[in-house]
């Protein structure tokens, strides 16, 4: 239990004052968004990424510590807790350790070990890891231990090797030895275990497999366990058992000239076989999992970040049109602002076929209302209605159209915030809606939805969902916190990922709105039930006030440095949005200005930024999502076709792209650079619009091979 700011230091490369200050913001309640946007002096100018790391590995750190307080007070209590041990588990470097020297003195179920003992053979172990020499018959050596319990001499013999066997696994040297050389030199083996339980073959890749414990990859992982899971595979880690067995005996020598060698040799093979390697094999199957499931879960999040940050299509009144067969294509109109302005449903695919009806209805919305586009969710009969829409556009209607991801809008329609935001709509109208608000306003929409039901990724339901429910929820207060909200009109949902802020305070927020009347000020947030002072520090910078009597409050600047941004304006004679303010801070000494009108440089060059751009959307900075007027098949794609394309998934090996057909292509990582890269990240991301060449059509399984290399 050494330093744990020393620890943190060395752990993160940093320095020691500057890791002092961070803990103390994070122990005094401060949330990354507003650490890293706003006290840059105070953590040296960290930002997101590495406060998140900061933080992870402060929670681990500060766990490890709690496991050694009590590892040392259990250890203590059974009084045997040496001078020697201690040291070793108070300078423990991970938790693994801390449990290996534990072992031994851990409360555990009866074992043969423990019967031994009772059975008082105890004696006869000492003799065995003394591999002492007598000049008796093995059976006269062991006469005096015999009873009804230990009823022959091998019976005493056998448990004087289970107590030796025991103490042996419980030596956290061997414990090391095994786990090294198993990750080192093991294999999983994976085999089909029963066919019937993969009628598809989903997992035939694994019918017959074996991969360095090192080599494998995470996606391969989650497929094995899924398929275990499943039980259409069996797996089980293949370790290098003589070359453990063999340095296990290292240990633990046997004397030749004893006639127990053998005893000791059978002993040191028992306690791997029976004892260590299960559970070596248990703990690496649960860290490599464990890695899977970290690698998968930044996938996801990667890929949300990316989903959220879209670029929000503005000033378009939407037809939102969640796609279906029998029951019909249920129809949404809403006005720029999200506000619904009609709804209905239309029958255009089988059964009905009622495709002129639906045409002409469609015409008619587009006329009444002025609609501009068209988004169509990518369910069931997506495709079906995209070629619907395409000749509505043929027809004349002055319209685009856009396929979102309508992932998680079933979850949204039946929750209890949609009943809220739209009480009179039955539940499948309700999609509608969200599909069209979606086109509008990417991130307002999916922060409505669990980010758990936003599917971004492989195998989202098999990782620790915990951990998966964790880093999803950061990436949206991320995302959330740096594109900034209006205060104004955002939904509860919307404004608990306001750093500081969450569910209850949200809907304080919201229910102070509706009762009286927009905020008009930050200030004016104060007068919230539950809105201290704490809690206003950490949220008021990324709540946004359109059209407020102080600017500056529809910017990104903190409420306590608005003294320092007036004096700013004064100084340069300039006001929030002035084009010359970018010129003026180019020519401006930052750290000298700063000094003088009293805040840190960092702060300083964020208010000149702020101020060049007030009420700026970090989104419009992202090019625009791809709209289409017309609608190909598969048919219609020939080797060799360039196409644009919006990028719908990203995976370890590839990214998934929406050409407008009715399958997505897949582009492989090797075919998305010249040069060799490792991630596909290093070249796409969800939502990105890339220019790709087909490769190759295979009608019959449905799959598109693209390349980005043109």
């Amino acid at each position: 239990m050494r330093d744990l700011v020393g620890r943190l230091t060395h752990l993160l490369g940093l320095k020691r004052p500057q890791v002092e200050r961070t803990v103390a913001l994070f122990d005094e309640g401060g949330t990354i968004p507003f650490v890293a946007r706003y006290r840059k002096e105070v953590t040296g100018g960290l930002d997101e990424a590495v406060l998140a790391d900061f933080r992870e590995q402060l929670n681990a750190l500060r766990k490890l510590d709690d496991r050694q307080k009590a590892v040392l007070k259990s250890i203590g209590e059974q009084g045997k807790l040496t001078v020697e041990l201690a040291e070793a588990i108070e300078e423990a470097e991970t938790l693994q350790v801390v449990e290996d020297l534990y072992l031994p003195y851990k409360p555990r179920r009866r074992t043969r070990a423990q019967a031994a003992r009772e059975n008082g053979l105890e004696p006869i172990a000492g003799w065995i890891f003394d591999q002492i020499s007598f000049d008796m018959s093995r059976e006269e050596a062991v006469a005096g231990y015999l009873s009804d319990e230990v009823p022959t001499p091998e019976d005493a013999w056998q448990g004087g090797r289970d107590i030796v066997a025991e103490l042996i696994s419980d030596d956290a040297r061997c414990r090391d030895i095994a786990r090294r050389l198993s990750w080192d030199y093991g294999e999983l083996h994976v085999s089909l275990a029963d066919a019937l339980n993969d009628p598809k073959r989903t997992y035939e890749l694994f019918y017959e497999f074996s991969g360095g414990l090192r080599r494998l990859k995470p996606h391969q992982l989650l497929a094995i366990n899924r398929g275990e899971q499943e039980e259409a595979l069996r797996a089980h880690i293949a370790a290098p058992r003589d070359m453990v067995v063999s340095r296990m005996g290292q240990l633990y020598p046997s004397n030749p000239r004893s006639p127990l060698a053998g005893d000791l040799e059978m002993a040191v093979e028992d306690a791997y076989a029976r004892l260590v390697e299960p559970a070596i094999e248990r703990e690496i199957r649960r860290d490599l999992t464990g890695w899977a499931d970290e690698h998968a879960i930044s996938v996801f999040a990667t890929n949300l970040r990316n989903l959220l940050l879209a670029p929000p299509l503005k000033g378009e009144t939407v037809i939102g049109l969640d796609p279906g067969f029998r029951t019909g294509c249920k129809v949404a109109i809403v006005d720029p602002t999200g506000r619904l302005l009609d709804i209905g449903t239309i029958y255009p695919h089988a059964p009905q076929n009622d495709v002129r009806e639906a045409l002409d209805m469609l015409h008619e919305w587009v006329g009444a209302y002025k609609v501009t586009l068209i988004s169509i969710g990518n369910g069931t009969a997506s495709r079906e209605t995209e070629e619907l829409v395409a000749r509505l556009i043929r027809e004349g209607a002055p319209v685009r159209y856009l396929i979102v991801n309508e992932a998680g809008a079933s979850v949204y329609s039946a929750s209890p915030l949609a009943r809220t935001e739209l009480p009179d709509l039955d539940v499948s109208i309700r999609g509608a809606v969200s599909i069209a608000r979606r086109a509008q306003d990417p991130l307002a929409e999916l922060v409505k939805i669990d980010p758990k039901s936003i599917g971004v990724g492989m195998y989202q339901h098999d990782v620790d969902q915990k951990a998966l429910a964790d880093a999803l929820t950061s990436v949206t207060e991320s995302v959330v916190n740096s594109v900034g909200v209006d205060v104004n009109t955002a939904s509860p949902a919307l404004l608990s990922y306001v750093s500081g802020l969450g569910p209850k305070l949200a809907e304080k927020i919201v229910s102070h709105r509706d009762q009286h009347g927009p905020f008009a000020s930050r200030n004016a947030l104060l007068k919230v039930g539950g809105m201290g002072a704490k809690t206003f520090e950490l949220a008021a910078g990324f709540l946004r006030i359109p059209g407020a009597a102080n600017p500056l409050d529809n910017t990104g600047i903190h409420p306590e440095s608005y003294q320092a941004a007036t004096a700013l304006l004064n100084k340069l004679s300039v006001t929030p949005g002035d084009p010359r303010l970018g010129k003026l801070q180019a020519a401006t000494d930052i750290p000298k200005l700063a000094r003088e009108i009293g805040v840190g440089a960092p702060t300083l060059a964020d208010i000149f930024a702020e101020l060049q751009k007030p009420g700026r959307d970090p989104r419009d900075d992202v090019p625009p999502p791809l709209l289409r007027d017309d609608v190909l098949r598969m048919e219609d794609l020939k080797p060799g076709m360039i196409l644009n394309g919006t990028v719908r998934n990203v995976v370890d090996f590839g990214a998934f792209v929406d050409i407008g057909v009715k399958q997505d292509g897949l582009i492989h990582i090797s075919e998305m650079s010249g040069t060799r890269i490792d991630s596909p990240y290093e070249v796409v991301g969800v939502g990105d619009v890339v220019e790709v060449r087909v490769l190759t059509v295979d009608i019959d399984r449905g799959r598109i091979g693209l390349s980005l290399r043109i």
